[in-house]
């Protein structure tokens, strides 16, 4: 099962033909992502997945997924006894 995580593009860099990559919040962890095959700018949420974009996202999924996540990661930490 593969799962692919919504992050907020942070920069763009284009120093490297054919090999646009970005560097993309994904809740306070930076990660470089290859954005090259997606219509993407600054500003921009992506889905990523193995370090590549596999499509944008609205704001508005992008940040209901994310708090999905936290959601799911602090019922962890504390569980119901």
């Amino acid at each position: 099962m593969c799962l692919a995580v919504p992050g907020k593009i942070i920069s763009i860099d284009n120093s490297i033909p054919d090999l646009t990559m970005a560097k993309v919040d994904f809740g306070g962890m930076l990660k470089d992502i290859c954005i090259q095959w997606v219509e993407a700018s600054v500003g921009s949420y992506i889905l990523a997945h193995a370090g590549m974009a596999i499509s944008v996202v609205d704001e508005e999924h992008a940040e209901e997924t994310l708090a999905d996540f936290e959601a799911i990661a602090r019922s962890l930490e504390n569980p119901a006894t």
